[in-house]
């Protein structure tokens, strides 16, 4: 049953990731050109590397999050634990976007990305 636990988790964490990084590329360039005065060029890098980074991060927590299962003996235990897992990745993914969204206009400020 683990197989069959393993298989059903990595398709929609998988699938929400990219979903969900997808919707935040194209959405969040609009809220970093604003924090960047419209700077396209930086704005469109910083919206790149938020995303690969994201990729990253959430895949590869959820692939380490594999060994940790425990065995699954019937289908009840399936779904609580599918449930489960799915939940911890969306609630990090959850975490991860308001850290970005606090950070981003920390960075905007920051003289690093100012031309001089």
């Amino acid at each position: 049953m683990n197989v069959l636990a393993y298989s059903i988790y990595l398709f929609i964490t998988y699938w929400v990731t990219v979903k969900v990084g997808n919707i935040f590329y194209k959405n969040g360039r609009h809220y970093i050109l604003n924090i960047f005065n419209n700077d396209v060029p930086l704005a469109d890098f910083i919206n790149k590397i938020l995303l690969v980074g994201y990729y990253l991060v959430n895949l590869g927590y959820a692939t380490v999050m594999l060994k940790n299962w425990k065995t699954i003996a019937t289908v009840a235990e399936l779904m609580a634990s599918v449930s489960n897992k799915c939940g911890s990745i969306i609630i990090s993914l959850a975490v991860m976007h308001f850290i970005n969204m606090y950070s981003i206009p920390l960075i905007g400020k920051s003289s690093l990305f100012h031309h001089h």
